[in-house]
């Protein structure tokens, strides 16, 4: 009896546990009912073409909130180290303007392409940055082409 008594109060709490779960996670997803094309950024790609090496380049991806509610970028995040993010902290009203700023630090030689991730309140959208870093001279003396060798 005791038994039979602990095992319908585990089957009872754990029923009710997943029950909230279900409930809670209904509530999230109707926290917005904005579409995410709200956030209409101008262009989601930018190719820098050519850019000297350990020169950092930098670009600033605008975009409009064209939806009815408030958009919160949460967080934006760089595929890679080589990427540094910054963006709109405030909420964005509907018909302003934010902004995503990407910076990449051209360390290495040779063609790139990044994404920076942007998390938002009405869903994710993926920018691209791409370009090709030109290598740098190995030295900035000149190099000794004299007869002479000592």
């Amino acid at each position: 009896m005791k038994k039979t008594i602990l095992s319908l109060s585990v089957l009872f709490f754990a029923a009710t546990a997943t029950f909230a779960q279900d409930a809670s996670a209904g509530n999230q997803s109707a926290a917005t009912t904005q579409n995410p094309e709200a956030l209409q950024f101008v262009s989601d790609v930018h190719d820098f073409g050519n850019i000297p090496q350990n020169v950092p380049a930098e670009h600033e991806f605008t975009f409009t909130n064209t939806g009815k509610e408030p958009i919160i970028l949460q967080r934006v995040q760089a595929s890679c180290g080589c990427t540094t993010p910054s963006y709109s902290k405030d909420p964005i009203l509907p018909g302003q303007k934010g902004s995503v700023k990407a910076a990449y630090n051209a360390a290495a030689a040779g063609h790139f392409s990044k994404t920076i991730t942007v998390f938002s309140n009405i869903g994710t959208k993926v920018l691209t940055i791409k370009g090709n870093v030109e290598k740098a001279p190995d030295s900035s003396v000149p190099e000794n082409k004299s007869v002479i060798k000592k």
